[in-house]
Protein backbone atom coordinates (compact mmCIF):
# COMPACT_ATOMS: atom_id res chain seq x y z
CA UNK A 1 0.00 0.00 0.00
CA UNK A 2 2.85 2.38 0.79
CA UNK A 3 4.46 1.60 -2.58
CA UNK A 4 1.14 2.30 -4.30
CA UNK A 5 0.90 5.72 -2.64
CA UNK A 6 4.49 6.57 -3.64
CA UNK A 7 3.75 5.58 -7.25
CA UNK A 8 0.70 7.87 -7.37
CA UNK A 9 2.79 10.74 -5.98
CA UNK A 10 5.45 10.10 -8.64
CA UNK A 11 2.84 10.18 -11.43
CA UNK A 12 1.37 13.45 -10.13
CA UNK A 13 4.84 14.97 -9.97
CA UNK A 14 5.39 13.81 -13.56
CA UNK A 15 2.14 15.53 -14.59
CA UNK A 16 3.37 18.79 -13.09
CA UNK A 17 6.63 18.56 -15.05
CA UNK A 18 5.09 17.37 -18.33
CA UNK A 19 1.49 18.58 -18.64
CA UNK A 20 1.47 17.52 -22.31
CA UNK A 21 1.16 13.91 -21.17
CA UNK A 22 -2.49 14.63 -20.35
CA UNK A 23 -2.75 12.00 -17.65
CA UNK A 24 -6.10 11.89 -15.90
CA UNK A 25 -5.80 13.09 -12.33
CA UNK A 26 -9.10 11.38 -11.54
CA UNK A 27 -7.49 7.97 -12.05
CA UNK A 28 -4.59 8.85 -9.77
CA UNK A 29 -6.25 8.55 -6.39
CA UNK A 30 -4.10 7.65 -3.44
CA UNK A 31 -5.36 4.66 -1.47
CA UNK A 32 -6.09 5.22 2.17
CA UNK A 33 -3.08 4.76 4.38
CA UNK A 34 -3.02 1.50 6.30
CA UNK A 35 -3.56 1.81 10.04
CA UNK A 36 -1.72 -1.06 11.64
CA UNK A 37 -1.01 -1.81 15.25
CA UNK A 38 2.65 -2.82 15.62
CA UNK A 39 3.64 -5.88 17.59
CA UNK A 40 4.95 -4.93 21.03
CA UNK A 41 6.72 -7.19 23.50
CA UNK A 42 6.34 -6.86 27.25
CA UNK A 43 9.31 -5.96 29.43
CA UNK A 44 9.25 -9.55 30.70
CA UNK A 45 9.55 -10.77 27.09
CA UNK A 46 12.58 -8.54 26.54
CA UNK A 47 14.33 -9.90 29.63
CA UNK A 48 13.48 -13.46 28.61
CA UNK A 49 14.95 -12.82 25.14
CA UNK A 50 18.21 -11.59 26.63
CA UNK A 51 18.37 -14.50 29.05
CA UNK A 52 17.97 -17.23 26.42
CA UNK A 53 20.38 -15.59 23.97
CA UNK A 54 23.72 -17.07 25.01
CA UNK A 55 25.87 -15.73 22.16
CA UNK A 56 27.45 -12.47 23.36
CA UNK A 57 27.22 -10.65 20.02
CA UNK A 58 23.61 -11.66 19.52
CA UNK A 59 22.65 -10.59 23.04
CA UNK A 60 24.41 -7.25 22.51
CA UNK A 61 22.49 -6.66 19.29
CA UNK A 62 19.12 -7.36 20.91
CA UNK A 63 19.96 -5.13 23.87
CA UNK A 64 21.11 -2.26 21.62
CA UNK A 65 18.05 -2.43 19.35
CA UNK A 66 15.73 -2.28 22.34
CA UNK A 67 17.57 0.00 24.78
CA UNK A 68 18.30 2.65 22.13
CA UNK A 69 15.21 2.22 19.95
CA UNK A 70 17.36 1.74 16.86
CA UNK A 71 16.43 0.74 13.36
CA UNK A 72 18.41 -2.34 12.37
CA UNK A 73 20.40 -0.53 9.66
CA UNK A 74 21.28 2.25 12.10
CA UNK A 75 22.91 -0.32 14.37
CA UNK A 76 24.64 -2.29 11.62
CA UNK A 77 26.12 0.90 10.13
CA UNK A 78 27.23 2.28 13.51
CA UNK A 79 30.96 2.96 13.82
CA UNK A 80 32.97 1.96 16.88
CA UNK A 81 33.42 5.56 18.05
CA UNK A 82 29.66 6.21 18.11
CA UNK A 83 29.18 4.84 21.65
CA UNK A 84 30.17 7.19 24.48
CA UNK A 85 29.80 5.33 27.77
CA UNK A 86 31.01 8.30 29.82
CA UNK A 87 28.11 10.41 28.61
CA UNK A 88 25.86 7.34 28.27
CA UNK A 89 24.82 8.21 24.75
CA UNK A 90 25.07 6.88 21.22
CA UNK A 91 25.48 8.91 18.04
CA UNK A 92 23.22 7.65 15.27
CA UNK A 93 24.53 8.95 11.95
CA UNK A 94 22.60 9.10 8.70
CA UNK A 95 19.35 7.84 10.15
CA UNK A 96 16.15 7.86 8.14
CA UNK A 97 15.94 11.18 6.30
CA UNK A 98 19.76 11.48 6.50
CA UNK A 99 19.55 12.94 9.97
CA UNK A 100 21.99 12.49 12.84
CA UNK A 101 20.75 12.19 16.40
CA UNK A 102 21.91 11.26 19.88
CA UNK A 103 20.09 8.62 21.91
CA UNK A 104 20.67 7.66 25.52
CA UNK A 105 22.04 4.23 26.39
CA UNK A 106 21.01 2.34 29.52
CA UNK A 107 23.57 2.30 32.33
CA UNK A 108 22.96 -1.46 32.58
CA UNK A 109 24.34 -1.75 29.05
CA UNK A 110 27.84 -0.66 30.07
CA UNK A 111 29.18 -4.12 31.09
CA UNK A 112 27.70 -5.67 27.94
CA UNK A 113 29.23 -2.96 25.72
CA UNK A 114 32.66 -3.36 27.28
CA UNK A 115 32.47 -7.15 27.10
CA UNK A 116 31.46 -7.01 23.43
CA UNK A 117 34.28 -4.62 22.52
CA UNK A 118 36.94 -6.56 24.41
CA UNK A 119 35.83 -9.93 23.09
CA UNK A 120 35.41 -9.11 19.40
CA UNK A 121 37.64 -6.01 19.14
CA UNK A 122 35.77 -4.53 16.16
CA UNK A 123 37.84 -2.38 13.84
CA UNK A 124 35.27 -0.37 11.91
CA UNK A 125 31.73 -1.13 13.00
CA UNK A 126 30.26 -1.83 16.44
CA UNK A 127 28.84 -5.04 14.97
CA UNK A 128 31.12 -6.71 12.43
CA UNK A 129 31.31 -9.90 10.40
CA UNK A 130 34.38 -12.13 10.51
CA UNK A 131 35.82 -10.07 7.62
CA UNK A 132 35.42 -6.79 9.57
CA UNK A 133 32.59 -5.73 7.24
CA UNK A 134 29.00 -4.86 8.16
CA UNK A 135 27.00 -7.61 9.80
CA UNK A 136 24.12 -9.16 7.85
CA UNK A 137 20.59 -8.08 8.72
CA UNK A 138 19.35 -11.53 7.65
CA UNK A 139 21.61 -13.05 10.31
CA UNK A 140 20.00 -10.81 12.93
CA UNK A 141 16.52 -11.89 11.88
CA UNK A 142 17.59 -15.51 11.91
CA UNK A 143 18.99 -15.62 15.46
CA UNK A 144 16.19 -13.37 16.76
CA UNK A 145 13.66 -15.91 15.51
CA UNK A 146 15.51 -18.70 17.35
CA UNK A 147 15.74 -16.65 20.54
CA UNK A 148 12.01 -15.93 20.46
CA UNK A 149 11.30 -19.63 20.09
CA UNK A 150 13.59 -20.44 23.03
CA UNK A 151 11.91 -17.72 25.12
CA UNK A 152 8.45 -19.09 24.34
CA UNK A 153 7.39 -15.94 22.49
CA UNK A 154 4.80 -16.82 19.85
CA UNK A 155 4.32 -13.31 18.43
CA UNK A 156 5.81 -12.52 15.04
CA UNK A 157 8.93 -10.61 16.09
CA UNK A 158 11.31 -8.66 13.85
CA UNK A 159 14.21 -6.36 14.78
CA UNK A 160 11.80 -3.43 14.36
CA UNK A 161 9.54 -4.97 17.01
CA UNK A 162 12.23 -4.10 19.57
CA UNK A 163 12.08 -0.45 18.45
CA UNK A 164 8.27 -0.46 18.74
CA UNK A 165 8.57 -1.99 22.21
CA UNK A 166 11.12 0.64 23.28
CA UNK A 167 8.83 3.51 22.21
CA UNK A 168 5.75 2.00 23.82
CA UNK A 169 7.49 1.28 27.11
CA UNK A 170 8.94 4.81 27.18
CA UNK A 171 5.45 6.25 26.75
CA UNK A 172 4.04 3.97 29.46
CA UNK A 173 6.84 5.10 31.78
CA UNK A 174 5.74 8.72 31.42
CA UNK A 175 8.20 10.03 28.81
CA UNK A 176 6.63 12.78 26.69
CA UNK A 177 5.85 12.30 23.01
CA UNK A 178 8.16 15.14 22.00
CA UNK A 179 11.16 13.45 23.63
CA UNK A 180 10.23 10.07 22.18
CA UNK A 181 9.93 11.63 18.72
CA UNK A 182 13.45 13.04 19.04
CA UNK A 183 14.91 9.77 20.33
CA UNK A 184 13.33 7.77 17.51
CA UNK A 185 14.33 10.29 14.85
CA UNK A 186 10.79 10.84 13.57
CA UNK A 187 10.38 13.90 11.39
CA UNK A 188 6.63 14.16 12.08
CA UNK A 189 4.91 13.95 15.49
CA UNK A 190 2.04 12.04 13.84
CA UNK A 191 4.37 9.07 13.37
CA UNK A 192 5.21 8.99 17.07
CA UNK A 193 1.55 9.38 18.07
CA UNK A 194 0.95 5.86 16.76
CA UNK A 195 2.24 4.60 20.10
CA UNK A 196 -0.48 6.41 22.04
CA UNK A 197 -2.91 3.83 20.64
CA UNK A 198 -0.97 0.84 21.97
CA UNK A 199 0.56 2.18 25.19
CA UNK A 200 -1.30 0.79 28.22
CA UNK A 201 -0.29 3.42 30.77
CA UNK A 202 -3.87 4.51 31.54
CA UNK A 203 -5.45 1.12 30.88
CA UNK A 204 -3.17 -0.54 33.40
CA UNK A 205 -4.77 1.59 36.12
CA UNK A 206 -8.24 0.19 35.38
CA UNK A 207 -9.27 -2.75 37.55
CA UNK A 208 -10.85 -5.59 35.60
CA UNK A 209 -14.28 -6.55 36.98
CA UNK A 210 -13.28 -10.23 37.11
CA UNK A 211 -10.37 -9.31 39.39
CA UNK A 212 -12.83 -7.42 41.61
CA UNK A 213 -15.08 -10.48 41.82
CA UNK A 214 -12.19 -12.83 42.61
CA UNK A 215 -10.81 -10.46 45.26
CA UNK A 216 -14.23 -10.30 46.96
CA UNK A 217 -14.42 -14.10 47.06
CA UNK A 218 -10.89 -14.33 48.50
CA UNK A 219 -11.75 -11.74 51.14
CA UNK A 220 -14.94 -13.63 52.08
CA UNK A 221 -17.31 -11.13 50.50
CA UNK A 222 -20.20 -12.04 48.27
CA UNK A 223 -19.26 -11.78 44.60
CA UNK A 224 -21.46 -9.65 42.35
CA UNK A 225 -24.09 -11.47 40.30
CA UNK A 226 -22.53 -12.08 36.88
CA UNK A 227 -25.51 -14.05 35.53
CA UNK A 228 -26.66 -13.05 32.05
CA UNK A 229 -30.15 -14.52 32.51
Amino acid sequence: MSTHRQMISAFKHLMDLYPQLELSAILLKRPKKDRFQPVVLSMQDIIALLQVTKNLKHRFIIAMLYSCGLRIEELLQMKVDAIDLNRRQVLVKNGKGRKDRYVSIASSMEPLCINNMQTYQPKNYVIESMQATTYSSSSVRSFLKKSCKNAGIIKKVTPHTLRHSYATHMLENGVGLRHIQELLGHSKPETTMLYTHIARKDLLQITNPLDVAVEQIVNGKKAPNLSLS
